[in-house]
């Protein structure tokens, strides 16, 4: 039940009654009539605009019609008191009978009070989390998370279908540089059937990111499954099958941390299964083919020129023709994929499988990226589908007064899964939705 919704009824029924005792003319619109909670409370319980948007077709102004329907509104059982303030808005008052029915109906409605169908069944793509596999969750993370959570459900609460998705940056320099961690803790985790030298020998040929002891435990496990298969081979043999290890046993820990925020995603899209199926190149010959793609000369960025920037032919998305700054680069100078490009290839995925609308939660490092998307899935799905992206700003953790560092490659910052241990996940998710995005 809606109490506004039906004390709506209440004050149609009444402009009905007055239209057929020739009050009012027959046949006017009262889909623009309202009722809902005044601005301020010292105004009463609810506020109709009536008079106002009926005030022209019904041939009187707004106080004068206001007065004519004020009398009938102050007979209804629910209402105790009337006024009309300012040029014609009409408060109420109500007994507070109507509002303790009102809560009976919640009460009976259960967990179904406030479901409507107003999303006809529309799917929207809710893409939230979706950080780098390269470790587990920090607080920061819960932030998007929950945001990206409680929007989905209402969504689902009004009829819309939902995914609830997890993009896995799971291709890129990122994680090798993770799988060569890895490999640091299996060489060590081989402990005394192995020269100390060998892992001396690595450490000093290799510049590791990744040193958190989250990879213990994944070194242990390639170690007791592998033994020393992987140590007196090349790394272009070993590496393949460390990386997919390491990446399968960090989205185990993330998906665990989810559930134990109360978070369930249906999907998990792959980064690298879009590039080796050939996404990219799709994208491409789709945006060529319509003209979207040409090769250019971009200007250095507004206000200065980086020492590494050079002028370059680029093959240049027209991004400019769908609301953005500058066209973008879709290959970097070594012949790889940009991000961007990636990222084309993925939304234009997700429209593929459905999707009506989608919307992404993004870290507040993001923002720049936002206007270049909106364009992306702008142009790939010819305007079919939207994209919406809500950035959240970073989360400030204190103890005793002072901040928690929270820095996953050095391996010194506050997991998620530490401060649900401590205070519980409903605690975090209630401190996440008490603060704007």
């Amino acid at each position: 039940m809606n109490p506004f919704k039906d004390l709506k009824s209440l004050v149609v029924g009444e402009l009905e009654a007055l239209a057929d005792e020739g009050a009012l003319p027959r046949g006017l619109d009262y889909t623009r009539v309202a009722a809902e909670p005044p601005r301020e409370a010292a105004h009463g319980d609810v506020a109709t605009n009536a008079a106002m948007v009926l005030s022209k077709p019904a041939g009187k102004k707004p106080r004068e019609l206001a007065k004519v329907l004020v009398p009938r509104l102050q007979a209804l059982e629910q209402v105790t008191a009337v006024e009309v303030a300012g040029p014609g808005f009409i408060n109420m008052r109500l007994d507070p009978a109507f509002w303790q029915t009102c809560l009976a109906g919640i009460l009976r409605a259960g967990d179904d009070y406030g479901s409507s169908e107003l999303g006809a069944g529309r799917k929207v793509n809710v893409e939230y989390v979706s950080t780098n596999p390269t470790g587990p969750l920090h607080v920061g993370h819960a932030r998007g998370a929950v945001v990206g959570d409680a929007l989905a459900a209402l969504f689902e609460k009004v009829g819309y279908d939902v995914t609830r998705e997890y993009y896995i940056n799971d291709a890129g320099a990122q994680v090798e540089k993770l799988a060569y961690a890895a490999y640091w803790r299996y060489l060590d985790a081989l402990g005394d059937t192995i020269s100390k030298k060998v892992v001396e020998d690595f450490l000093a040929d290799t510049d590791l990111e990744y040193r958190g002891d989250y990879l213990v435990p994944v070194g242990e496990a390639l170690a007791k499954k592998f033994g020393t298969k992987f140590v007196d081979i090349p790394s272009d043999e070993w590496l393949p099958i460390v990386r997919d290890y390491t990446i399968d046993a960090l989205m185990d820990l993330i998906r665990a941390d989810l559930a134990a925020l109360g978070i369930h995603q249906e999907v998990f899209a792959s980064e690298r299964a879009l590039v080796e199926a050939g996404a990219i190149e799709e994208v491409l010959q789709s945006l060529e083919a319509r003209g979207l793609i040409y090769t250019g000369v971009l200007e250095p960025p507004k206000g200065k020129k980086p020492d590494d920037w050079e002028p370059r032919p680029q093959t240049l998305f027209r991004a400019t023709d769908f609301g953005d700054d500058v066209d973008r680069p879709l290959k970097k100078s070594d012949g790889n994929w940009t991000y961007f490009a990636t990222d084309m290839a993925y939304h234009l995925d997700k429209y593929r499988r459905g999707a009506d609308a989608m919307i992404n939660v993004w870290g507040a490092d993001h923002g720049g990226y936002v206007k270049r998307m909106e364009a992306a899935v702008n142009a790939l799905t010819e305007g079919k589908c939207g994209l919406k992206v809500l950035i959240c700003q970073l989360v400030m953790l204190l103890r005793a007064g002072k901040p928690v560092k929270m820095s996953k490659r050095a391996g010194t910052f506050l997991t998620l899964r530490e401060v649900i241990d401590e205070v519980g996940k409903d605690v975090v998710r209630f401190i996440m939705l008490t603060r704007k995005n």
